[in-house]
């Protein structure tokens, strides 16, 4: 058999390298691309995944409709004389359309019912989508999804992150890191390049709570690029950390995690490790899930979020069982069968 796997952005990465791995131990065919954003060349290196590098990222409307363009016509002439029985991709754009015209079976991981444009150009194009419980299906309808070809399971997509997970203890030490408070916290700012959230990459909602957090605990910055780095240098107590880093078990040795994002809180709340999500965007179905178990705590209120900030440092909440549906398996389960009947 052999799989097309698409990765587009970081926590892709993550999400598929099991997958991967898996598949190449199994003796299957596996081409791995990847656009130039972010962290994922770095992170693909660092878990040892060969790829081939295509295309990179737009960041206005005009750039993003450019580069996706660019990039599925540099994709189709490597794609069209591979003889793919199989693709598959967790949001990316080009994927679908791609593997639709080339009549590719393709399997398609959805965890953002928000994702306007993102969801109408892909999911009427897909032959699976596997996306949590949560997310009410009548929203990815409207964007033109077959309700056929959804596949639900009880969890989110950061399940996938910790399957062959190794937590290391030790890893503030590794990073050499100063750290002068008994306490912790550890920071994402919010994804400003993205389509979905319009905000001004130079600033962030994290700034007035790391000026208040600074004074009672260590505060870890993990930026998604170079501007946001540059909001947070020099401050005294804070620490930013260069991807690509081993985020897992930093979140697992920290005391708080405080994201404006999406994934590392989710991730913080697999963990077990207390969470206070500040993302600027509408809440999203995912975060709702961790919300509902009382794993996540959400609010765009400053005062707010440091005053729970302060609460969670003293009392973690304690650990709250939850059982969740093997993700890992459904994706393979699904690979197979789609490689085998074509739909």
């Amino acid at each position: 058999m052999k799989v097309w796997i698409d990765i587009s952005n970081a926590p892709h990465v993550r999400f598929f390298k099991d997958v991967i791995k898996y598949l190449e131990a199994e003796g299957e065919d596996v081409i791995v691309t990847a656009r130039q954003f972010g962290d994922i060349h770095k992170l693909m290196e660092m878990y040892d995944i060969d790829f081939i590098s295509v295309g990179k990222h737009g960041v206005s409307l005009y750039d993003k409709l450019r580069e996706s363009t660019e990039r599925v016509y540099n994709l189709v002439d490597i794609i069209n004389g591979e003889k793919v029985d199989v693709a598959l991709s967790k949001h990316s754009i080009e994927l679908p359309r791609i593997s639709f015209g080339l009549g590719i079976p393709s399997l398609y991981v959805l965890d953002n019912e928000h994702a306007l444009a993102a969801n109408k150009l892909t999911l009427p194009l897909c032959d699976r989508i596997i996306t949590p419980k949560i997310i009410d299906m009548w929203k990815l309808m409207k964007f033109g999804a077959d309700p056929n070809t959804i596949i639900s399971y009880d969890g989110t997509s950061e399940l996938m992150h910790f399957k062959s997970f190794e937590y290391n203890d030790n890893v503030f030490d590794d990073l050499n890191l100063e750290l002068k408070h008994p306490k912790t916290i550890l920071m994402r700012p919010e994804p400003s390049l993205a389509s979905y959230l319009n905000t001004d990459c130079r600033k962030s909602v994290l700034s007035p709570i790391v000026d208040e957090l600074k004074n009672v605990a260590n505060i870890l910055i993990l930026p998604r690029f170079k501007e946001q780095a540059e909001i947070f240098e020099g401050i005294e107590n804070v620490s930013i950390l260069k991807p690509p880093v081993d985020t897992s078990s930093i979140i697992k040795k920290s005391d708080l995690v405080i994201g404006a994002g999406g994934t590392m809180n989710r991730e913080a709340a697999i963990l077990q490790t207390p969470v206070i999500s500040c993302y600027p965007g509408e809440t999203l179905s995912v975060d709702q899930y961790y919300i509902n178990k009382g794993l996540m705590f959400r609010s765009i209120d400053t005062d707010e979020v440091i005053e729970k900030a302060l609460d969670l440092i003293v009392k973690p909440h304690e650990e709250i069982d939850v059982k969740t549906d093997d993700l890992f398996q459904v994706i393979i389960d699904n690979l197979y069968d789609l490689a085998k009947n074509g739909k």
